[in-house]
């Protein structure tokens, strides 16, 4: 059995540790040092905020397996066997579109204009010998290589009869529902002042 590969954003995973630290930070200081309803509304902010910043920063990822394509957004799971997927692009945002037309982002797959940008302008071989043909090859920024490699195993497995299949989409209440709470916590103690 062949492990499913990971793709995952390396900036959106740091950003998210940071942004849990300082959560963290301001919001344990706040709930210990705090006085009368701070530690409260402390408590309640946070309840709200963990659940967004792992939904945005750690949550989203592609799992790309033998048999299915799974993509694992901020609100969403959508499993996609391969012999369901149409084609998968990249623009100004990297998708994966269903034989159905349904369109999904691959959140976990950032595209960067910079790094497309200063990838037209550079070339692999800077550093290859003369007339090797991948030294000439143009560089690709990172999440374009991602999609081209998603690709490459699409096209590999989508015929095969492990990879045929529905769809699925699951929405991820586990993030929903402590948000959710946090926000109905929230906005009690604000109107109750």
């Amino acid at each position: 059995m062949t492990k499913d590969r990971v793709y995952r954003s390396s900036a959106g995973v740091a950003t998210g540790a940071a942004l849990l630290g300082l959560a963290a930070w301001l919001g344990v200081d706040a709930i210990v040092a705090g006085e009368g309803r701070t530690p409260w509304l402390a408590l309640a902010t946070l309840i709200l905020v963990v659940p967004l910043i792992i939904a945005f920063t750690l949550r989203p990822a592609v799992y790309a397996g033998p048999d299915r394509l799974r993509v694992r957004n901020p609100f969403r799971l959508i499993v996609l066997p391969w012999g369901q997927v149409a084609t998968l692009r990249s623009g100004y945002s990297n998708e994966a579109i269903a034989v159905s037309g349904k369109k999904f982002q691959l959140w976990s797959i950032p595209v960067s204009l910079r790094a497309r940008k200063r990838a037209a302008r550079g070339k692999s071989g800077r550093f290859g010998g003369a007339g090797a043909s991948a030294a000439d090859a143009p560089l690709r920024a990172r999440g374009d290589r991602d999609v081209d490699e998603l690709r490459e195993v699409w096209e590999a497995r989508q015929q095969e009869e492990s990879a045929q299949g529905e769809v699925s989409v699951r929405w991820a209440w586990e993030i929903l529902g402590p948000a959710a709470a946090g926000a109905v916590v929230l906005g009690i103690l604000l109107a109750v002042g």
